[in-house]
This record gives C-alpha cells, structure tokens and sequence, in this order.
C-alpha cells in the first residue's frame, strides 16, 4: 500500500465522522414562533383552548397562565409551556388556531353582510333590494323574507320592538352563513307527472 493511499482513507474516514450542529440562530427562531404561538393560546377563553386537545399538563398550564398577570411567574409558566409544546406537532396546533381565527373572522363577515342586507331591505319599498338579495342567494326565500320585511316595516312605524327586524336579520345571517340553510316555511312544489317523464 503506498503511503497516498493511506492518507485518502484517513481523510475519508475523517469526515463520516463530523457531527451535524444545529443552528442556534434556527433554534431560537423556533422556540419565539412556539412562545409566541403559547401567549396566543392563553389569550383564547377555556372551550376553546380544549378545542385544540393538547395534553391535560399543558392546557392546565396554559389556563393558569391565561388567568396571569404580566409577571415573572408567567414567564415561567410559558416557558414550560413552550418547551412542552416543542415536544409536540405544533403545525397542527398552530393549523387549528388558524381556523379558529378564520372562523371568527368569516362570524365578523357574515355578520356586516346581515346587517347591511337587513338595513337596505328594511329601507327599500320599491322590492330593488330584494331582488339584488334574491339574485345573489337563489335558494332564499322570498315569500318568508317579504313578509318578514312588511313586518318590521309596520313595528318601525308603530314603534313597536323591532322583532320581526331580529328574525329577519337571523334568517338572513344564517342564509349567508350556509347558503343552503333552508328553514320550515320551505315551499313544497307539486310534483311532475310520470305521463310527462315518458
């Protein structure tokens, strides 16, 4: 064996053996999008922390944190939090809290859209507005919102509570929620003859 041989398989061997170090500057970044992610789950009242079914340690943990003042007992606390919840799959923590927030900004949506749809028709007298909402949601229903609508035009007239107003605002809250919502006033529409289907 000559005398190069034995010097390339030493600095083969050699490097095989260098170990990998992780990036501290990775890690930390990792650890603030987890603590980060923590402060965020204390903010959210009880139901829905038990939403996102984390372990019994950690959501005890993160109720008791979310009752904290801002000192340095919470500190800790989320600390402990973090560090427990890196040992988890925090993708799909943070996927669940990223639905609860899309949900209740869809909730603020819909509800600006009721409201508005329930101003203009309660404001219309000439049917323009029910029409424009007809034709946006096909599946309504017309006669129930018309008669809703005629309703809470006479109680603002008379000055009587604005019920027939709320349960117009309900259905059309709902209708825009779930677009196939269908309630129980659905009209039943008689069926085709089976001569016709021959």
């Amino acid at each position: 064996m000559r005398e190069e041989d034995y010097f390339e398989e030493d600095v083969d061997d050699e490097a095989e053996h260098y170990a990998i170090r992780p990036n501290k500057t990775q890690i930390k970044k990792q650890i603030g999008v987890v603590l980060a992610m923590a402060e965020e789950i204390c903010e959210l009242a009880p139901p829905l922390i038990a939403e996102l079914n984390l372990p019994d340690n950690i959501e005890a943990a993160l109720l008791d944190a979310g009752k904290m003042g801002n000192n340095s007992a919470r500190k800790r606390l989320l600390k402990y939090i973090t560090s427990q919840l890196r040992n988890l799959d925090t993708e799909a923590v943070q996927e669940k809290l990223a639905r609860m927030k899309n949900k209740s900004v869809h909730a603020v949506r819909e509800h600006h859209q009721a409201e508005r749809w329930r101003d203009q028709l309660l404001a219309d007298t000439s049917n323009q507005q029910l029409t424009a909402f007809l034709n946006e949601y096909p599946d309504a229903e017309s006669q129930h919102i018309r008669q809703l609508q005629r309703n809470a035009q006479k109680e603002l007239k008379e000055e009587k509570p604005p019920k027939s107003a709320r349960l117009l605002y309900k259905y059309l809250k709902d209708l825009i929620a779930d677009p196939s919502y269908q309630t129980d006033y659905e009209v039943i529409e008689p069926e085709a003859d089976d001569e016709d289907e021959v």
